[in-house]
């Protein structure tokens, strides 16, 4: 068992005991290495002093991903803050570390996020034009979903009923997570899932990567969107009870990712969106949709806190502010604000 002596090789143990790949361990242990080695030779301070990784200040990771930056690509560099902040993330969480210096560092990268003009300009009208397309019940939720929650491919697929409280509709979709009691008309985003891990008695395929557990609210064109799809939604195979099941050869078991993609993928062709020689820059996916809610919810509410906060990426002492005060705060700006995408 690894000591809390070596807080790198302490978070690795824990990774494993979640159901983190060899692989992933392997990528977090090497940048996880590497930033110690730096604060080891002194690379951060002007006296060249030595600094232990619970000793850490924002300004040395900002020094260490600054020096990053001489040598590796954009994309690679968020890689290697993520892995930092999960890791301070979880050794603050277990009682490890007194704080997470990489929260201040997030928080500033985060401003860029999905800002890339090279991204296809999709309007909300556009977008109506594209949802009123999908005449499948089951894909039309998928699709909705990701556009009006902002949640990733594969945090839809480990949705389980218990994760949707959706009141005065027809269809029973049974008990509720205690986290949305007293949450009408909303969705629990859990931040724990990962692939390999058991949730809810079932063996996970896909990874929620989240900071935090997240409640977001459900408007009424979702709502309705989803009791129409429950209401021709196969029986589970899973005791789980996923709220999203295949009705291809898989029928009844949890979608899968790929489905997910596949489902966007084919209607985005159907519609222009999507070119197989194509790239992010012009091919609209699941994670286009989360760019989308991003940029089209920011700019209409202009805060930037809660849209981090339904996002599920945002700094514990925001995740507090808007959190205690759910029903005046979180709820109002989203309904508010939230665009419209069914005729």
């Amino acid at each position: 068992m690894a000591s809390s002596d070596d807080p790198i090789a302490y978070f690795l143990e824990d990774m494993s005991y979640h159901g983190r790949s060899d692989r992933t361990i392997e990528a977090y242990e090497r940048v996880l290495r590497e930033f110690q080695s730096y604060l080891e030779a002194g690379n951060t301070r002007d006296d060249d002093r030595s600094v232990d990784l619970t000793e850490a200040t924002h300004r040395d990771c900002l020094a260490w991903v600054h020096d990053r930056r001489k040598s590796v690509a954009s994309s690679t560099i968020a890689s290697y803050a993520s892995y930092l902040h999960r890791f301070y993330s979880y050794m603050v969480e277990v009682g490890e570390f007194d704080r997470n210096p990489m929260t201040l560092v997030m928080e500033e990268m985060d401003e860029r996020i999905d800002t890339d003009p090279s991204r296809r300009d999709v309007s909300v009208a556009d977008m109506r034009s594209f949802v009123a397309d999908i005449g499948h019940p089951g894909e039309r939720a998928i699709v909705l979903t990701l556009l009006k929650t902002g949640i990733r491919a594969g945090e839809l697929c480990n949705l389980d009923l218990r994760d949707v409280n959706l009141t005065g509709i027809a269809i029973p979709t049974g008990p509720v997570r205690p986290e949305l009691r007293g949450h009408p008309n909303s969705i629990f985003v859990s931040s724990s899932p990962s692939a390999g891990a058991s949730v809810n008695d079932e063996r996970r395929t896909e990874s929620n990567k989240r900071e935090r557990d997240t409640v977001i609210p459900v408007d009424d064109e979702l709502k309705a969107v989803l009791e129409q799809y429950l209401a021709i939604r196969p029986d589970s195979r899973s005791s789980a009870d996923p709220l999203f099941v295949s009705t291809d050869r898989n029928w009844g078991q949890r979608l899968s990712g790929s489905a997910v993609h596949y489902v966007v993928g084919e209607h985005a062709t159907e519609h222009g969106w999507y070119d197989s020689d194509g790239g992010a820059g012009t091919n609209v996916t699941p994670h286009y949709f989360r760019h989308f809610f991003t940029t089209h919810l920011r700019d209409r509410t202009g805060d930037r806190g809660i849209v981090k906060y339904l996002r599920g990426d945002v700094a514990s002492d925001v995740i507090d502010t808007y959190t205690h005060n759910w029903g005046n705060r979180v709820r109002e700006v989203y309904e508010e604000n939230i665009y419209r995408l069914l005729r």
